[in-house]
């Protein structure tokens, strides 16, 4: 029994290491008045368009945003490069 639960809170804890090291950059934007955003969000459901796509929609319309498009998806070695171009929207969502 230890070792099953053992195993469990290991695949648990690499699967979320393993989300936290997948990110997507996206465009979104508000209605009335018109506002856009290019954003940076960590993904935690998959490292997919699919995944990506419906992980960013639900997390932006919490907030009143409509997700555009996602840009790319990219692992850590991409934060960086795209921290000054997202600005407030590096991480935020």
């Amino acid at each position: 029994m230890r070792q099953m639960l053992f195993t469990t809170a290991l695949a648990a804890c690499l699967a979320t290491a393993a989300s936290a090291d997948c990110y997507a950059d996206y465009k979104a934007k508000q209605d009335n008045p018109l506002r856009l955003h290019y954003g940076v969000m960590a993904l935690q459901r998959g490292c997919d368009l699919q995944s990506a796509q419906r992980e960013a929609q639900a997390r932006l319309s919490q907030s009143g945003w409509t997700l555009l498009n996602i840009l790319s998806i990219f692992g850590p070695e991409g934060l960086a490069e795209r921290q000054a171009s997202a600005g407030q929207y590096h991480l935020r969502f």
